[in-house]
């Protein structure tokens, strides 16, 4: 019995399914690449999440806070993003001397919302591919493989009497696409609906803390 070889088989099938198997490839490793960048993109923010509701929380002067936050030399991101965006433009209207409360937080509250918004989408980034490589690689990989039996069939043609031995080996080479496919498409989806769940639960703690930080920013404003 021979042995079996994937390499082999890649290197012998046509040109075809071997442009088939590279974009495969391709779509595989950048998947990978994004797959290990957002788990640690929203690890971060979850840990970041963590720590400033513990610090909000705390007691903290809501002032002494922004101030720590807008000094930072770091980039602001997160449930910190949303909180000084509402605060600064909660400050803003009221040092102009208004005295409308709903103006002050309506003004907080499409500040903070568009910071959510912004953060949102910052993690959402390349999401899409994973979903993209995930719906589209099986039948990618199933494309290289019709595509290799027709060639394996049609080679038929040209002999008197036709063997599963003489076929065996371009339908081995075609099924090896529809793997590469699956392979591809099988962590781009795992991946795909682990971080759509991660990311759907950081939005509704966004959500939470917007609403109860506008409620402790009513209470300042009605004094």
């Amino acid at each position: 019995m021979k042995d079996f070889n994937p390499l082999e088989l890649i290197l012998q099938a046509s040109l075809p399914v071997q442009i088939v198997m590279l974009i495969l490839l391709m779509a595989s490793i950048v998947s990978w690449l994004v797959i290990i960048s957002k788990q640690r993109v929203l690890s971060r923010a979850s840990r970041s999440a963590d720590q400033f509701e513990e610090r909000f929380w705390s007691g903290s002067d809501l002032t002494t806070l922004f101030r720590d936050i807008d000094d930072s030399p770091g980039q602001i991101s997160g449930m910190e993003s949303i909180f000084e965006n509402g605060f600064r433009e909660f400050a803003r209207l009221r040092k102009t001397g208004s005295r409308d409360s709903q103006r002050m937080l309506d003004g907080s509250l499409r500040a903070m919302r568009v910071a959510l918004n912004r953060e949102v989408d910052r993690l959402e980034k390349h999401l899409s591919f994973l979903a993209t490589v995930g719906s589209t690689s099986p039948y990618v990989g199933l494309f290289g493989t019709v595509w290799g039996i027709m060639i394996s069939f049609h080679a038929l043609a040209s002999v008197n009497q036709a063997t599963i031995a003489m076929v065996a080996p371009g339908i081995s080479e075609a099924l090896i696409a529809t793997a590469m496919g699956l392979a591809a498409a099988i962590p781009a989806v795992i991946g795909f609906n682990h971080f759509s769940n991660k990311l759907e639960r950081l939005e509704v703690r966004y959500d939470t803390f917007q609403d109860e930080f506008t409620t402790i920013l009513e209470r300042q404003a009605d004094h």
